[in-house]
């Protein structure tokens, strides 16, 4: 009888190191969802932000992935079942208080979800995964600027990716 034993060889939510870890600095993440329909009946990406977050995704996948190549770590993506952790930091309204931290439970914050999916589509344009159905855990947090563990200074996200390894043994 053969039994299969699932291991993360590097938890998301550990503190060993991952295969893939990069920022988005100074972008607003933009959730990726709702379509509307454009004036020639096309349909389109209702956030106006969705364009340009992928774009700084997709750009800061490949130099991750071209400075993990150039360390000989290199290979063209990450494929097989992958964790991932994803650090979204939103932009904080005017109107939240200014001397305790808060949540970003706003609608102007995101749906997590959304701003997953982009996120997602994103790294796999960027070369950094083989393709985004081979994610099989994911850990999220919104957090606004400085208010959090791993939050940056301005809105952006820290992604970090994981290899996660399969073990057969018999009995």
């Amino acid at each position: 009888m053969t039994t299969t034993t699932i291991v993360c060889a590097e938890p998301a939510t550990g503190t060993a190191r991952p295969d893939l870890e990069f920022i988005v600095q100074d972008h607003r993440p933009a959730p990726q969802g709702s379509k509307k329909r454009g004036r020639n009946g096309q349909i389109i990406d209702d956030c106006k932000r969705l364009k340009p977050w992928r774009e700084a995704v997709e750009a800061a996948a490949k130099n991750a992935m071209n400075a993990r190549w150039l360390a000989g770590n290199g290979e063209e993506s990450l494929d097989g079942p992958l964790s991932v952790e994803v650090v979204f930091t939103v932009r904080k309204p005017v109107s939240a208080p200014k001397t305790r931290i808060t949540w970003p439970t706003t609608r102007d914050s995101g749906d997590i979800d959304k701003l997953l999916r982009s996120t997602f589509d994103a790294l796999t344009n960027g070369g950094a995964i083989a393709d985004d159905s081979r994610i099989v855990e994911v850990t999220a947090r919104k957090v606004f600027p400085g208010e959090g563990l791993d939050a940056l200074d301005a809105p952006g996200a820290v992604i970090r990716l994981w290899k996660v390894a399969a073990e057969v043994t018999s009995r």
